[in-house]
């Protein structure tokens, strides 16, 4: 686990006068109906948790990962039903065909994106949302390499059931505005070869 990157989330998370775990994301509840009932849900960099406790809330077993100990603490102490992992997503292997749903909201590791056909069962959903590189107009200081160009999200699960797709501004949590990409899709159904 990267030491810095650890340090630095549990200082932001530690920060006085940061709301951090007040709700969950807009895209979840505006789409909740979409979400499975039931079943096995993995918050990627799940932070303090209002994601994986509204999932929770709703019908689903949660496993959160963070490589924030103070973030995975928050979200344990907010709902104790939630299993939280404190891991470093880069490094952390993850389990084949286990979870009906994936979110990964504001945490972008490319190299992940294959794994999830693979731990993802049959039919399962992946609901994700990132910046996107217009964002340097106003946020110059995020390198461009966490921020997703025009059409990448969509072009990169392209092969996938497509349920939901934005790309734009939109109000923050914060009061401003902010550049994102998101998607909520479905795992592809495999199709069965017939032997002549």
């Amino acid at each position: 686990m990267p030491k810095e990157d650890a340090l630095r989330w549990n200082k932001r998370y530690s920060a006085p006068g940061q709301n951090w775990n007040d709700r969950p994301r807009s895209l979840l509840v505006e789409h909740r109906n979409l979400l499975p009932k039931s079943g096995w849900a993995l918050d990627l960099a799940m932070g303090p948790g209002a994601n994986a406790d509204f999932l929770n809330r709703n019908g689903l077993n949660v496993i959160g990962i963070d490589i924030s100990k103070v973030a995975v603490a928050t979200a344990l102490k907010r709902n104790p039903r939630i299993l939280g992992i404190i891991a470093d997503l880069t490094q952390f292997p993850l389990p084949d065909r286990q979870f009906d749903l994936v979110t990964n909201f504001y945490y972008l590791q490319r190299n992940l994106w294959p794994d999830l056909k693979r731990i993802l069962r049959p039919g399962g959903m992946l609901v994700i949302e990132t910046l996107t590189l217009p964002m340097r107009s106003i946020r110059p200081d995020i390198a461009p390499v966490f921020l997703l160009e025009e059409n990448e999200l969509i072009t990169s699960f392209a092969d996938w059931n497509i349920i939901y797709y934005r790309e734009g501004w939109i109000p923050s949590d914060h009061g401003r505005q902010k550049a994102i990409a998101s998607l909520i899709a479905t795992l592809p159904s495999s199709s069965k070869r017939r032997r002549g």
